[in-house]
């Protein structure tokens, strides 16, 4: 293993499940988890793929801070109403110590455990207890996005989706795959005309506008 493979600056995600100690049957949860995360690995293609490390708890790392982004909303799209899940994105230096089993330390993942300790912070704030999602660039990192914008974007978007309804969320699911409004229409249960009240009044069409943009950030 070459030395720029044993350490390269990277996006990291740790990410966990809200509230899982009340859940009785583990073995359902993390069956349910495991798949989320492959589907979700299937799409993005993570330089390392997103893994169940203990628990509930899952790491991966992507090239880019935006591509982290993505992932983590797709995951917490994918997942909810039933399991609610929490991330903290960092942006910094990760190097493999050991592949079989693969064992990685670095500033890039205790940037990533910083920022999930601040997700754990604010929501439990009343003012911000919608908060699912927190970013943390290490100090010595080159070309990390800045904190600041990203999180109070972060802020925003945790703010609608944790906001919306059951069907609601089946709406932006179905605009997320591609679906026609009349396909998402009789997959949810409402009109299409419902369909179409939802995407304006819930601000899904802003929240998928916006994730766009956060996916493009490097």
């Amino acid at each position: 293993m070459t030395s720029r493979k044993q350490q390269a600056v990277l996006a990291t995600v740790i990410g966990d499940v809200v509230g899982s100690r009340g859940t009785e049957d583990r073995q359902a949860l993390h069956d349910r988890l495991s798949d989320l995360l492959a589907r979700v690995n299937a799409r993005t293609d993570p330089p390392v793929p997103l893994r169940i490390t203990v628990g509930d708890e899952y790491q991966g790392c992507y090239d880019s801070v935006g591509a982290a982004l993505a992932a983590s909303f797709a995951l917490r799209v994918a997942a909810l109403p039933d399991l609610d899940l929490r991330h903290g994105v960092g942006w910094g230096a990760v190097a493999v110590l050991a592949e079989e089993p693969r064992v990685e330390d670095g500033p890039g993942w205790w940037a990533a455990r910083a920022a999930i300790e601040r997700v754990a912070e604010d929501a439990g704030r009343a003012a911000t207890h919608r908060t699912r999602t927190a970013y943390h660039r290490d100090e010595e990192a080159a070309d990390g996005p800045e904190a600041a914008a990203v999180n109070a974007a972060l802020l925003l978007r945790d703010q609608v989706l944790g906001g919306l309804s059951e069907r609601s969320l089946g709406v932006l699911r179905g605009l997320m795959s591609g679906q026609a409004q009349r396909a998402i229409a009789d997959d949810v249960g409402i009109s299409a005309s419902a369909v179409s009240q939802r995407v304006r009044n819930d601000g899904l069409a802003v929240l998928l506008a916006a994730e766009e943009m956060l996916g493009e950030v490097r």
